[in-house]
């Protein structure tokens, strides 16, 4: 079973782990926003970090994210496969030593340089950014597998345990246009999601987690 961790503070934005659970196959979710603490690991295969508009350096604000980096150490101390996700992935690296900035935000398609790393089979290069925070110092153990023109560390992976992150949403399909564009604006440009294949991400995850 996947845990999925709810990470937004607005409850008009979640439609994003609303999308990502038509992609995900059994799964639940814990709301960190919420209910705090930290969920229970018993049963769980593989867990994902999911988004937030809130950011990693707002920790006085939002105490949780203290207690779910706590609970990313443990997940890589144990070995349980995790994928952050957008704020999951500043989460995680910053969890980890790195550090994360805000630097305005980005509301366009984008075209990523891909490491040939299992999580991005039968991905394209053309992936869906909507953040304004990013990496800009890896934390301990990650290394790039994924970097843009304007953002060196867009993906990560640990070097030791199943874990890997993406600045990008996989679970933003073209069908999440209108509602994106609404709620943060869109840059169109000569990138289509035609060639974007983003969400295989979520579906390579769920078979890295089966092959254990």
């Amino acid at each position: 079973m996947l845990l999925v961790l709810e990470n937004e503070v607005n409850p008009d934005y979640r439609y994003f782990v609303r999308a990502m659970e038509s992609l995900l196959p059994d799964h639940e979710v814990y709301d960190y926003v919420t209910a705090g603490g930290r969920p229970s690991l018993s049963g769980v295969d593989g867990v994902i970090v999911a988004g937030s508009t809130a950011g990693v350096y707002e920790r006085d604000e939002y105490p949780w994210m203290e207690e779910e980096a706590e609970l990313v150490r443990e997940l890589i101390e144990q070995e349980i496969p995790t994928l952050g996700i957008c704020f999951g992935h500043q989460l995680v690296n910053d969890a980890l030593g790195g550090a994360v900035e805000h630097r305005g935000l980005t509301n366009r398609l984008v075209r990523a340089e891909l490491a040939d790393d299992p999580l991005f089979e039968g991905v394209s290069s053309v992936v869906p950014a909507v953040h304004g925070d990013h990496v800009v110092e890896l934390g301990a153990g990650m290394e790039v597998i994924g970097s843009t023109a304007y953002n060196e560390y867009f993906a990560s992976r640990h070097r030791d345990a199943p874990l890997w992150t993406t600045q990008f949403h996989p679970e933003f399909t073209d069908e999440l246009l209108p509602r994106i564009a609404e709620d943060f604006g869109w840059q169109e440009n000569e990138l289509s999601f035609a060639d974007a294949s983003g969400e295989r991400v979520l579906e390579n995850f769920a078979r890295l987690v089966d092959d254990g």
